[in-house]
């Protein structure tokens, strides 16, 4: 082991595990959470960077905690970037049947068919233009993230018809989506038909799952 990888390692895993957890005043148990995961990566990464430039054992360590320092901030702040617009979407969706899921520093919704479309058809219904007005109030505060648009269907019926059918279904979300602010350079629309289920389309609960349209929200880091 080098000098310098004997100098970061401490540090950085100092940093992470602090970082990383909280503790709940009220039961005293320690918690994970991202914003310090965020933090504690920033804090080796940048721990790493600052202390592998210039030369001397001295200036590597003072650069090492300088970007330690730094590196915590830039994760940390996009950790609470996704966790505030987080809070703001699970307030918003419910009661619409549309679910939240955190993935990592990744916001998930996933939106069934049976709340956005008819069958077989790509126009939005009443209840999905009520609820992605919601969405869009809180995407046009968050600007600094990536809005992905994925429509999936079943295994029923042509393949090809299906691609299409969930192409236009990603599509009416995006439209949508940007006739109401959100800017369409943050917009990607996609369609996988029948080629990403998430239950079996043996039976029609699975199938019921399969047909949905997920817009997933990635921190841009720019923020």
């Amino acid at each position: 082991m080098s000098r310098t990888t004997r100098l970061i390692a401490p540090l950085a895993a100092a940093v992470i595990l602090a970082g990383c957890s909280t503790t709940d005043p009220y039961t005293g148990q320690t918690d994970r959470n991202n914003t310090g995961i965020g933090a504690g990566i920033g804090a080796a990464v940048g721990a790493a960077a600052g202390a592998l430039s210039g030369d001397g054992a001295t200036s590597r360590r003072d650069r090492a905690l300088i970007g330690a320092a730094a590196g915590a901030a830039v994760g940390g702040g996009v950790g609470v970037y996704m966790d505030r617009q987080e809070e703001q979407l699970r307030e918003s969706m419910q009661g619409t049947g549309i679910g939240v899921e955190r993935q990592g520093d990744n916001i998930v919704l996933n939106m069934p068919s049976s709340v956005t479309f008819g069958f077989d058809s790509s126009e939005l219904t009443g209840s999905a233009t009520s609820a992605l007005n919601d969405v869009a109030n809180v995407l046009t505060q968050y600007p600094e993230t990536r809005v992905n648009i994925a429509g999936h269907t079943d295994s029923t019926g042509e393949a090809g018809y299906n691609q299409q059918l969930s192409e236009r279904r990603a599509q009416a979300v995006g439209s949508f989506l940007g006739g109401r602010g959100v800017a369409s350079s943050r917009l990607v629309v996609s369609g996988y038909g029948e080629n990403q289920p998430i239950a079996s389309n043996n039976t029609e609960a699975g199938r019921a799952e399969n047909r949905r349209v997920e817009i997933t929200l990635t921190p841009t880091g720019q923020g």
